[in-house]
């Protein structure tokens, strides 16, 4: 893995991609996989608000299609409240299962002047412990 990619650069350009015509908050990840691959994600919205998909989850998921085991991800997205978006419950719990509590999650804002930097298990201290190993 190479940590030396700006994920959160990768994720800002993914965000161009975003459909998100009800709510217009548009979300761009990127997943930097254990063999150093990087798999993009958007947030892609649906009618019916169960349908929709996380920018992170669709990163998530592309990574297992490819076979590939996630090892960082990276989220823009707009500001929540004046403050970072960080990954939602549902898309921590995937991370925590797929990429374990020592992931890293990286967040930005989309104009790149504020970031920060969290691990899964930082962000969900009390989730349930997951074996990621096959």
């Amino acid at each position: 893995m190479t940590t030396d990619v700006n994920l959160l650069d990768i994720a800002r350009e993914a965000r161009q991609k975003s459909y998100a015509p009800f709510s217009k908050f548009r979300a761009g990840a990127a997943l930097e996989t254990t063999s150093g691959d990087i798999v993009p994600g958007v947030i892609v919205e649906n009618v019916s608000l169960g349908l929709a998909m996380c920018a992170e989850r669709v990163a998530l998921f592309a990574a297992v299609a490819q076979g590939q085991r996630p090892a960082r991800l990276g989220l823009v997205a707009p500001s929540t409240d004046g403050d970072l978006t960080w990954p939602c419950g549902a898309c921590l719990q995937v991370a925590l299962e797929l990429g374990g509590a020592e992931m890293v999650i990286e967040v930005g804002n989309i104009d790149g002047t504020e970031s920060g930097r969290a691990t899964v298990g930082e962000l969900i201290p009390r989730g349930p412990k997951v074996d990621v190993d096959d």
